[in-house]
Protein backbone atom coordinates (compact mmCIF):
# COMPACT_ATOMS: atom_id res chain seq x y z
CA UNK A 1 0.00 0.00 0.00
CA UNK A 2 1.16 3.63 -0.87
CA UNK A 3 1.52 5.23 2.63
CA UNK A 4 2.22 8.69 0.64
CA UNK A 5 0.24 9.07 -2.43
CA UNK A 6 1.12 12.87 -2.97
CA UNK A 7 4.38 11.79 -3.07
CA UNK A 8 3.68 8.83 -5.17
CA UNK A 9 1.73 11.09 -7.46
CA UNK A 10 4.81 13.68 -7.75
CA UNK A 11 7.60 11.38 -8.46
CA UNK A 12 5.06 9.53 -11.17
CA UNK A 13 4.65 12.89 -12.92
CA UNK A 14 8.48 13.62 -12.44
CA UNK A 15 8.91 9.92 -14.22
CA UNK A 16 6.45 11.21 -16.87
CA UNK A 17 8.41 14.28 -17.76
CA UNK A 18 12.22 12.32 -17.48
CA UNK A 19 10.59 9.82 -20.11
CA UNK A 20 9.73 12.40 -22.53
CA UNK A 21 5.80 10.96 -21.91
CA UNK A 22 3.87 14.05 -23.88
CA UNK A 23 6.52 13.42 -26.92
CA UNK A 24 5.97 9.63 -26.84
CA UNK A 25 1.85 10.35 -26.46
CA UNK A 26 2.21 12.75 -29.85
CA UNK A 27 4.17 10.10 -31.73
CA UNK A 28 1.61 7.21 -30.71
CA UNK A 29 -1.43 9.73 -31.74
CA UNK A 30 0.07 10.59 -34.63
CA UNK A 31 0.82 6.78 -36.00
CA UNK A 32 -2.93 6.11 -34.36
CA UNK A 33 -4.19 8.18 -37.02
CA UNK A 34 -2.53 6.56 -39.50
CA UNK A 35 -3.66 3.55 -38.46
CA UNK A 36 -7.55 3.89 -37.62
CA UNK A 37 -8.59 4.00 -40.95
CA UNK A 38 -6.61 1.34 -42.54
CA UNK A 39 -7.18 -1.51 -39.47
CA UNK A 40 -11.14 -0.77 -39.56
CA UNK A 41 -10.97 -0.81 -43.22
CA UNK A 42 -9.58 -3.76 -43.10
CA UNK A 43 -11.63 -5.47 -40.31
CA UNK A 44 -14.41 -4.58 -41.77
CA UNK A 45 -13.26 -6.03 -45.38
CA UNK A 46 -13.15 -9.34 -43.96
CA UNK A 47 -16.10 -9.55 -41.60
CA UNK A 48 -18.20 -7.86 -44.53
CA UNK A 49 -17.98 -11.48 -46.01
CA UNK A 50 -19.31 -12.99 -43.17
CA UNK A 51 -22.27 -10.62 -42.31
CA UNK A 52 -24.46 -7.36 -43.19
CA UNK A 53 -21.94 -4.80 -43.61
CA UNK A 54 -23.89 -2.16 -42.78
CA UNK A 55 -24.86 -3.52 -39.44
CA UNK A 56 -21.08 -3.63 -38.86
CA UNK A 57 -20.47 0.07 -40.18
CA UNK A 58 -23.56 1.40 -37.22
CA UNK A 59 -21.40 -0.68 -34.70
CA UNK A 60 -18.23 0.85 -35.72
CA UNK A 61 -19.78 4.27 -35.52
CA UNK A 62 -20.91 3.72 -31.83
CA UNK A 63 -17.52 2.85 -31.07
CA UNK A 64 -15.89 5.44 -33.35
CA UNK A 65 -17.76 7.63 -30.86
CA UNK A 66 -15.95 6.80 -27.69
CA UNK A 67 -12.20 7.53 -29.99
CA UNK A 68 -13.13 10.48 -31.92
CA UNK A 69 -15.62 12.21 -29.95
CA UNK A 70 -18.23 14.07 -32.38
CA UNK A 71 -16.47 13.19 -36.08
CA UNK A 72 -17.28 9.30 -36.03
CA UNK A 73 -19.81 10.04 -38.96
CA UNK A 74 -16.94 11.81 -41.15
CA UNK A 75 -14.68 9.06 -40.38
CA UNK A 76 -17.29 5.96 -40.92
CA UNK A 77 -18.40 8.02 -44.11
CA UNK A 78 -14.47 7.60 -45.42
CA UNK A 79 -14.45 3.73 -44.43
CA UNK A 80 -17.94 2.92 -46.36
CA UNK A 81 -17.06 4.32 -48.98
CA UNK A 82 -13.95 2.18 -49.09
CA UNK A 83 -15.11 -1.15 -47.69
CA UNK A 84 -17.93 -0.80 -49.97
CA UNK A 85 -15.56 -0.38 -53.46
CA UNK A 86 -12.44 -2.50 -51.65
CA UNK A 87 -12.26 -4.49 -54.84
CA UNK A 88 -10.80 -1.54 -56.94
CA UNK A 89 -7.85 -1.56 -54.75
CA UNK A 90 -5.95 -4.50 -55.38
CA UNK A 91 -3.36 -6.70 -53.87
CA UNK A 92 -0.35 -4.11 -53.72
CA UNK A 93 -3.74 -1.46 -51.50
CA UNK A 94 -4.27 -4.45 -49.72
CA UNK A 95 -0.65 -4.81 -48.35
CA UNK A 96 -0.34 -1.70 -47.81
CA UNK A 97 -3.76 -1.32 -45.56
CA UNK A 98 -1.98 -4.15 -43.61
CA UNK A 99 1.56 -2.50 -43.19
CA UNK A 100 -0.05 0.57 -42.29
CA UNK A 101 -2.99 -0.61 -39.71
CA UNK A 102 0.03 -2.29 -37.77
CA UNK A 103 1.73 1.29 -36.58
CA UNK A 104 0.15 2.33 -33.61
CA UNK A 105 0.52 -0.64 -32.17
CA UNK A 106 4.14 -0.67 -32.95
CA UNK A 107 5.02 2.55 -31.56
CA UNK A 108 2.70 2.16 -28.69
CA UNK A 109 5.31 -0.33 -27.68
CA UNK A 110 7.99 1.21 -28.24
CA UNK A 111 6.66 3.98 -25.70
CA UNK A 112 5.54 1.21 -23.45
CA UNK A 113 9.34 -0.31 -23.46
CA UNK A 114 10.20 3.46 -22.37
CA UNK A 115 8.03 3.82 -19.62
CA UNK A 116 8.99 0.02 -18.47
CA UNK A 117 12.87 0.32 -19.25
CA UNK A 118 13.55 -1.68 -16.13
CA UNK A 119 12.23 -4.49 -17.62
CA UNK A 120 13.80 -4.06 -20.44
CA UNK A 121 17.00 -3.39 -18.71
CA UNK A 122 17.52 -7.32 -18.25
CA UNK A 123 14.89 -9.09 -20.92
CA UNK A 124 13.80 -8.07 -24.23
CA UNK A 125 11.11 -9.43 -26.79
CA UNK A 126 11.78 -11.43 -30.25
CA UNK A 127 11.15 -9.38 -33.04
CA UNK A 128 8.75 -12.33 -34.34
CA UNK A 129 6.34 -11.43 -31.34
CA UNK A 130 6.57 -7.82 -31.61
CA UNK A 131 5.47 -8.33 -35.45
CA UNK A 132 2.52 -11.00 -34.39
CA UNK A 133 1.32 -8.55 -31.47
CA UNK A 134 -0.42 -6.12 -33.99
CA UNK A 135 -2.31 -8.83 -36.36
CA UNK A 136 -3.66 -10.64 -32.77
CA UNK A 137 -4.84 -7.57 -31.43
CA UNK A 138 -6.61 -6.50 -34.81
CA UNK A 139 -7.90 -10.49 -34.77
CA UNK A 140 -9.48 -10.13 -31.67
CA UNK A 141 -11.34 -6.75 -32.16
CA UNK A 142 -12.69 -8.34 -34.96
CA UNK A 143 -14.15 -11.02 -33.22
CA UNK A 144 -15.59 -8.55 -31.08
CA UNK A 145 -16.63 -6.31 -33.32
CA UNK A 146 -18.52 -9.07 -34.90
CA UNK A 147 -20.01 -10.04 -31.23
CA UNK A 148 -20.87 -6.69 -30.73
CA UNK A 149 -22.87 -6.16 -33.90
CA UNK A 150 -24.84 -8.82 -33.12
CA UNK A 151 -26.05 -7.83 -29.86
CA UNK A 152 -26.54 -4.41 -31.03
CA UNK A 153 -28.73 -5.72 -33.83
CA UNK A 154 -30.73 -7.59 -30.92
CA UNK A 155 -30.83 -4.69 -28.98
CA UNK A 156 -32.02 -2.06 -31.49
CA UNK A 157 -34.57 -4.76 -32.43
CA UNK A 158 -36.17 -3.63 -28.92
CA UNK A 159 -36.61 0.29 -29.98
CA UNK A 160 -39.70 0.38 -30.74
CA UNK A 161 -40.78 -1.61 -28.00
CA UNK A 162 -42.79 -1.35 -24.90
CA UNK A 163 -42.91 -2.60 -20.96
CA UNK A 164 -45.72 -1.61 -19.34
CA UNK A 165 -44.92 -1.46 -15.37
CA UNK A 166 -47.72 -0.48 -12.92
CA UNK A 167 -50.11 0.64 -15.46
CA UNK A 168 -47.28 3.19 -17.50
CA UNK A 169 -45.51 2.25 -20.54
CA UNK A 170 -42.06 2.93 -20.65
CA UNK A 171 -40.09 2.91 -23.91
CA UNK A 172 -36.82 0.24 -24.58
CA UNK A 173 -35.29 2.81 -26.32
CA UNK A 174 -33.47 4.81 -23.48
CA UNK A 175 -32.55 1.46 -21.72
CA UNK A 176 -31.08 0.03 -25.34
CA UNK A 177 -28.88 3.40 -25.55
CA UNK A 178 -27.82 2.99 -21.78
CA UNK A 179 -26.89 -0.87 -22.59
CA UNK A 180 -24.51 0.01 -25.53
CA UNK A 181 -23.45 2.46 -23.73
CA UNK A 182 -22.29 0.47 -20.90
CA UNK A 183 -21.40 -2.52 -23.50
CA UNK A 184 -18.73 0.10 -25.00
CA UNK A 185 -17.23 1.38 -21.97
CA UNK A 186 -16.73 -2.77 -20.55
CA UNK A 187 -14.79 -2.78 -24.39
CA UNK A 188 -12.44 -0.13 -23.63
CA UNK A 189 -11.76 -1.52 -20.11
CA UNK A 190 -10.77 -4.90 -21.53
CA UNK A 191 -8.59 -2.73 -24.69
CA UNK A 192 -7.00 -0.84 -22.29
CA UNK A 193 -5.91 -3.61 -19.39
CA UNK A 194 -4.89 -5.57 -22.01
CA UNK A 195 -2.76 -2.91 -23.51
CA UNK A 196 -1.44 -2.83 -20.49
CA UNK A 197 -0.96 -6.69 -19.96
CA UNK A 198 0.96 -7.20 -23.53
CA UNK A 199 2.51 -4.14 -24.39
CA UNK A 200 5.26 -4.13 -21.46
CA UNK A 201 7.71 -6.37 -21.38
CA UNK A 202 7.59 -9.36 -18.77
CA UNK A 203 4.48 -10.39 -16.96
CA UNK A 204 2.40 -8.00 -15.40
CA UNK A 205 -0.27 -8.31 -12.49
CA UNK A 206 -3.88 -8.86 -13.73
CA UNK A 207 -4.54 -6.71 -10.30
CA UNK A 208 -2.37 -3.67 -11.69
CA UNK A 209 -3.53 -4.00 -14.96
CA UNK A 210 -7.06 -4.39 -14.71
CA UNK A 211 -7.50 -1.40 -12.24
CA UNK A 212 -4.96 0.89 -14.65
CA UNK A 213 -7.36 -0.07 -17.59
CA UNK A 214 -10.38 1.19 -15.36
CA UNK A 215 -8.36 4.42 -13.99
CA UNK A 216 -8.01 5.16 -17.75
CA UNK A 217 -11.52 4.43 -19.11
CA UNK A 218 -12.95 6.57 -16.24
CA UNK A 219 -10.29 9.29 -17.45
CA UNK A 220 -10.59 9.33 -20.91
CA UNK A 221 -14.82 9.26 -20.91
CA UNK A 222 -14.55 12.77 -19.02
CA UNK A 223 -12.07 14.14 -21.31
CA UNK A 224 -14.06 13.26 -24.63
CA UNK A 225 -17.19 14.58 -22.80
CA UNK A 226 -14.96 17.69 -21.93
CA UNK A 227 -13.41 17.74 -25.54
CA UNK A 228 -16.78 17.99 -27.02
CA UNK A 229 -17.65 19.96 -25.08
CA UNK A 230 -14.85 22.69 -25.65
CA UNK A 231 -15.25 22.12 -29.23
CA UNK A 232 -18.94 22.47 -29.89
CA UNK A 233 -18.69 26.03 -27.70
CA UNK A 234 -15.29 27.07 -27.38
CA UNK A 235 -12.73 25.93 -29.74
CA UNK A 236 -11.96 28.29 -32.86
CA UNK A 237 -10.18 24.73 -34.86
CA UNK A 238 -13.11 24.98 -38.07
CA UNK A 239 -12.33 28.86 -38.17
CA UNK A 240 -8.22 28.25 -38.05
CA UNK A 241 -7.71 24.88 -39.89
CA UNK A 242 -10.97 24.97 -42.04
CA UNK A 243 -11.17 21.70 -44.07
CA UNK A 244 -8.26 20.32 -41.77
CA UNK A 245 -10.68 21.06 -38.99
CA UNK A 246 -11.48 17.12 -38.75
CA UNK A 247 -8.06 15.80 -38.88
CA UNK A 248 -6.83 18.49 -35.77
CA UNK A 249 -9.81 17.76 -33.90
CA UNK A 250 -9.18 13.57 -34.17
CA UNK A 251 -5.48 13.97 -34.05
CA UNK A 252 -5.97 15.90 -30.81
CA UNK A 253 -8.48 13.42 -29.42
CA UNK A 254 -6.12 10.98 -29.91
CA UNK A 255 -3.36 12.66 -28.35
CA UNK A 256 -5.48 12.91 -24.93
CA UNK A 257 -6.26 9.31 -25.36
CA UNK A 258 -2.47 7.97 -25.66
CA UNK A 259 -1.44 10.49 -22.37
CA UNK A 260 -4.49 9.47 -20.61
CA UNK A 261 -2.57 5.65 -21.43
CA UNK A 262 0.64 6.19 -21.03
CA UNK A 263 0.58 7.79 -17.82
CA UNK A 264 -1.63 4.78 -16.40
CA UNK A 265 1.31 3.10 -17.72
CA UNK A 266 3.97 5.67 -15.78
CA UNK A 267 1.70 4.66 -13.15
CA UNK A 268 2.00 1.31 -12.94
CA UNK A 269 5.63 1.57 -13.69
CA UNK A 270 6.28 3.73 -10.62
CA UNK A 271 4.68 1.29 -8.44
CA UNK A 272 6.74 -1.66 -9.62
CA UNK A 273 9.94 -0.12 -9.06
CA UNK A 274 8.77 0.84 -5.57
CA UNK A 275 7.57 -2.53 -4.93
CA UNK A 276 10.56 -4.16 -5.94
CA UNK A 277 14.52 -4.22 -5.29
CA UNK A 278 16.47 -1.99 -7.52
CA UNK A 279 18.50 -5.74 -7.66
CA UNK A 280 15.64 -7.39 -8.70
CA UNK A 281 14.15 -5.23 -11.63
CA UNK A 282 17.95 -4.61 -12.74
CA UNK A 283 17.72 -1.12 -12.80
CA UNK A 284 20.82 1.12 -13.58
CA UNK A 285 22.31 3.70 -11.38
CA UNK A 286 24.79 6.70 -12.23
Amino acid sequence: MIQHPFWFLKKTIAGFRANQGVLLAGAVAYNTLLSLLPMLALILIVLSQLTDVQQLLETTREYLGLVAPGHADELIRQIEAFVLNWKLVGAVGLVVLVFFSSLAFTMLENAMSVIFFHRVAIRRRHFMISAIIPYAYMFFLALGLLLVSGVSGVLHSLDDETLVIVGREWSLGSTVAFLLYILGVLGEVMMLTSLYLVMPIGQLSLRHALLGGITATMLWEISRHLLVWYFTTLSLVNVVYGAFATAIVILLSLEVAALILLFGAQVISEYERIDTPPEANGELHT
